[in-house]
């Protein structure tokens, strides 16, 4: 391992102290222009960086910003993309933290939070939180927004638009035995999503039958519970309407272990669109939304939080559309 480039090994190679060198990397006054432009070039022969905390002590900035995710599933990872490209044309940087949701519990988000703020990240985007908190140190935009009260800006997709096309769709096809696999429980979405089913079941006056809903968590495991759960009923439902894409190919996967068959036996709808939705055998009926859009929307309500600019809302709702693919037909 190379050692590390110090701000004496800049001085030293530029011919010049180590306050010039610093004036230099903070663009302030005082330094001639062709010493300036010397600096920059063993800067950059060099790979010079600053310390994030040191530049944070000078500027009380770093431009960097937090991205907190509980894990880097397909759903955060698309996320992550859109934040990226959101980003590359700024002089921000962008450095992802998992807060392992599943061990650290509920408010892992402010936990890191404390760590992070002040020192290293200027502003937090933080995926699918487990809590609400607005007191965080730095401004932050939550994506995929808790159930509470009020708390950060949020962005997220019209989930009750979507949960009643993909319930509605199932209609169309004349089911009327629609399976519901809900998400977590302290998610708006999945609240939104389960509306969007009732509703299209009261709009085609079919009456809800609990026997027909059950929670995936939006997680594989659970969802194959909820599937296998849902399958061997003796008067199992000819449709199932997944909450999000991992608990249908879930519900797929399960549905071909009882020996059913995708779509014959039983149709399947998910929601989210991820890349994976579509390379399922057959592809996966699902409900489309922005997911990088969202991501890249929550970066730019956050530049402009973290600048003191103006935003035009702090409730940013992208709309959803269904995608029909090979696992759904007509009973």
């Amino acid at each position: 391992m190379s050692p590390r480039v110090t701000i004496h090994d800049v001085a030293d190679a530029a011919g010049v102290s180590v306050a010039t060198v610093s004036k230099v990397i903070n663009a302030r006054y005082g330094v001639a222009k062709s010493t300036s432009q010397r600096v920059q070039a063993v800067i950059d022969q060099l790979g010079y960086e600053s310390s994030l905390v040191a530049r944070s002590m000078r500027s009380h900035k770093t431009h960097v910003i937090g991205i907190l995710v509980a894990e880097f599933e397909p759903f955060s990872t698309e996320i992550l993309k859109g934040a990226a490209t959101a980003l590359a044309d700024t002089d921000y940087e962008l450095l992802a933290y998992t807060g392992a949701r599943h061990s650290g519990g509920a408010g892992w988000e402010r936990r890191y939070l404390s760590r992070l703020s002040g020192t290293l990240i200027d502003g937090a985007l933080i995926v699918t939180p487990t809590v609400v908190d607005a007191n965080a140190g730095v401004p932050v935009v939550a994506i995929d927004p808790h159930e509470g009260p009020l708390g950060p800006p949020t962005v997220d997709s019209d989930n009750l638009t979507g949960g009643l096309l993909a319930t509605r769709h199932l209609v169309e096809l004349g089911h009327r035995r629609i399976g519901f696999i809900g998400g977590r429980a302290d998610l708006a979405s999945s609240a939104l999503r389960e509306a969007g089913y009732r509703q299209a079941l009261a709009d085609a006056g079919i009456e809800v039958d609990p026997a027909l809903m059950s929670t995936g968590d939006y997680e594989l495991d659970s969802s194959r519970g909820s599937a296998h759960e849902l399958l061997s009923l003796a008067d199992r439902p000819t449709a199932i309407f997944a909450a999000n894409d991992i608990s249908a190919i879930a519900a797929m996967e399960t549905a071909r272990e009882m020996g059913l068959d995708v779509p014959a036996d039983v149709s399947i709808v998910g929601f989210d669109d991820i890349p994976e939705a579509s390379a399922t055998t057959p592809p996966l009926t699902t409900v489309h939304q922005p997911i990088k859009r969202m991501g890249a929307a929550g970066i730019e309500m956050l530049v402009r939080l973290i600048e003191g600019r103006a935003v035009e809302s702090s409730h940013v709702r992208l709309p959803t559309s269904l995608v029909v693919r090979g696992t759904t037909r007509r009973v």
